[in-house]
């Protein structure tokens, strides 16, 4: 509950802060306070009213639960990696302009197919995103140019084009940002060439 209104269990919540510093939790937008993130749950929030940092760890944090996800998914874990340096760099409270959020950027809608509860939670984020992965690997039969742009443009512009949307310039440097981060993943972390 939020200021005497009950929230429903998929509420999107904002947290703000106002004039004088001071930090609150509303389900709506708020006028005269800056927004500071959004969230899909009250899970590992508290740090942010308490204005004390969130403790990740750096890359290490997440390497579990990449393989985990990586191993369920059958997704090279590099390539995982790479996704998430190139979308979130690491930070599992990262918020783009769209809405997408978490270490793999997950949109409400993606997330809600997907099965995550709270696209905040590090551990739901990763086994999201590599299953969409994963489900994007069996649709463009593991063309990775392919599904690199339709995690960014989404599938069905890049079905309607069979490649990267001619209008979506930044899906072509997505794609080129992330095939890079994959390959330098693959030398250092994994060994590969």
């Amino acid at each position: 509950m939020i200021a005497g209104y009950p929230l429903s269990a998929s509420a999107e919540l904002y947290i703000y802060q106002g004039p004088d510093g001071e930090r609150m939790i509303s389900d709506r937008p708020l006028r005269g306070y800056t927004l500071l993130t959004k969230r899909d749950s009250f899970s590992n929030a508290g740090h942010i009213l308490a204005d004390r940092p969130i403790e990740t760890g750096g890359t290490r944090a997440f390497r579990a639960h990449i393989r985990a996800a990586s191993d369920k998914y059958m997704v090279d874990p590099a390539l995982v990696e790479a996704i998430i340096q190139v979308e979130s760099s690491f930070r599992p409270d990262a918020v783009s302009s769209s809405g997408a959020t978490g270490l793999m950027q997950l949109m409400p809608g993606t997330a809600k197919d997907l099965e995550v509860d709270d696209r905040y939670n590090p551990r739901q984020n990763i086994h999201g995103g590599v299953r969409y992965i994963s489900e994007l690997m069996e649709r463009f039969d593991n063309d990775l140019t392919m599904v690199l742009a339709a995690y960014n443009a989404g599938p069905n512009a890049v079905a309607r084009h069979n490649g990267i949307p001619p209008d979506k310039p930044e899906t072509v440097r997505y794609v080129q940002k992330v095939m890079k981060s994959y390959h330098e993943f693959r030398m250092i972390r994994y060994g590969a060439e």
